[in-house]
């Protein structure tokens, strides 16, 4: 999933999509360590959307940290 795909995504689409590729994450990496998976690529690129998809939500919400904090 590509930066541009990501960007037309809403902000609750973009953190269920994010949600789903944790998930995916972990269970490639279950995988990976019970046997070597096929394409051991998948891990680093599902690594690689997840980073995309944090930095759409921080997007989105650029001040959402520094006002729960200050709650």
């Amino acid at each position: 999933m590509k930066y541009k795909e990501i960007h037309l995504l809403s902000a609750k689409l973009c953190s269920n999509q994010l949600e789903e590729e944790r998930d995916y994450l972990v269970k490639l990496r279950f995988a990976h360590s019970v046997s070597p998976i096929e394409n051991p690529m998948k891990i680093r690129e599902t690594r690689k959307i997840i980073a995309r998809l944090k930095t759409a939500q921080n997007n989105y919400y650029p001040f959402r940290q520094s006002s729960e904090s200050e709650v």
